[in-house]
């Protein structure tokens, strides 16, 4: 198999040509061997396709970047080189570049006038719980889009009427203008390319032929989706303005913080409070999941920051099999009332350990009785 020349020697400009450079430099080629000027000629065809390949890689910045740095291989595969196998592929991808230069003569069957349109696609939002999000769930979501109008059907005029044709094109949607071999065809502005005007538009929709809809469906939402995932409704999005395919819905997800959990990825963080007898002494507590409370082994000496790892606790992933971890940190919960044996108790412990801790707190009235009695110590006189 022979190997593929470079693209920059395909087109015929430097290395650090320009974006312009490069579309001037294609657009000569692209007309030099286009099929309708070569008919018979399988040579002219190989070319007006090496000069499109080439022309889509060095057209994209970053596909450019890629076969600068890594030549042919950088650009292989998905998002590297398209592959055009027909003309009309061609015409498709790079038909605003050309600005139907081959139409007329030069354009055959390959110009884009007769192709399709897919209709607009459109979006949508619907908001969910962390367990309907861990557990998949089925949502009604609302939007809106166009349909045909019911009174006119789509036409666009009033009852009774039709369009007429354009008297600036004929009808035929493009005017064309020549230049010595050249033909090049622009839309009409007459009819924005319609081939047809309204004379007497439809009431109902002013002539558009579609009225806004407000539409509900039911969409299942798989486990383990997490927020800015998008689903996608094929086919119920805005309708093509020429008889092509609707285009489609996405709905995009958005999960509702929870007062206990934090997200990251299929893993869950939670915050549980001890006591200080718990972390010194080791104890055995419930620690909420999205299944319900289950019980955690605190090891004796738990250190406040510590984290312990519940397996299987997390959030599934809507991709693969399993569930990610419930990660536990602990937090020292320190009480702001104490009774008088909780009290005495812990100041046992702090002379145990030496602690210097604040001294017990005088009563009003032991305060009120060290004001005015005297100390006997003063009364004692030097000799």
């Amino acid at each position: 198999m022979a190997s593929k020349r470079c693209y920059y020697e395909v087109l015929g400009v430097a290395r650090n040509a320009s974006d312009d450079e490069i579309a001037d430099r294609y657009r000569d080629l692209a007309m030099k061997y286009h099929p309708d000027r070569n008919q018979g000629d399988e040579s002219a065809a190989d070319k007006f396709k090496e000069a499109a390949e080439a022309f889509d890689v060095l057209s994209h910045r970053e596909k450019r970047a890629r076969y600068d740095r890594y030549g042919h291989a950088g650009v292989q595969g998905q998002g590297g080189a398209t592959q055009f196998h027909d003309p009309s592929d061609i015409f498709a991808a790079f038909g605003d570049i050309f600005g139907d230069l081959f139409g007329g003569g030069l354009g055959g069957g390959f110009g884009r006038r007769n192709r399709v349109r897919q209709g607009a696609d459109i979006r949508c939002q619907v908001t969910i719980n962390l367990q309907e999000a861990a557990r998949g769930c089925e949502k009604a979501i609302s939007f809106r889009r166009h349909r045909t109008c019911d009174t006119c059907h789509g036409s666009g005029c009033r009852p009774g009427t039709q369009p007429v044709k354009c008297q600036y094109c004929g009808g035929a949607g493009r005017v064309v203008q020549s230049t010595g071999i050249f033909s090049m065809q622009t839309t009409c502005p007459a009819c924005k390319g319609a081939g047809s005007q309204i004379k007497d538009p439809c009431r109902e929709c002013r002539g558009s032929g579609y009225v806004r809809d407000d539409v509900t469906r039911n969409v299942s939402i798989p486990a383990g989706v997490d927020g800015n995932t998008r689903l996608r409704l094929q086919g119920e999005g805005e309708p093509s303005p020429n008889g092509g395919p609707p285009g489609d819905c996405y709905c995009f997800i958005a999960v509702e913080k929870h007062p206990l959990f934090e997200r990251e990825g299929q893993h869950l963080i939670c915050q549980v409070p001890v006591s200080y007898a718990q972390a010194a002494l080791g104890a055995t507590i419930d620690v909420p999941t999205l299944d319900g409370p289950k019980p955690l082994e605190i090891r004796q000496g738990t250190q406040p920051g510590d984290v312990y790892t519940m397996s299987g606790e997390g959030m599934p992933s809507p991709r693969q099999r399993g569930r990610g971890d419930l990660l536990v940190q602990v937090l020292l919960e320190v009480p702001k009332q104490l009774d008088d044996e909780h009290e005495a108790l812990l100041r046992k412990l702090a002379d145990l350990e030496h602690a210097n801790v604040t001294p017990h707190r005088k009563s009003f009235f032991e305060k009120l009785k060290e004001c005015f009695v005297p100390d006997d110590r003063s009364d004692e006189t030097e000799d």
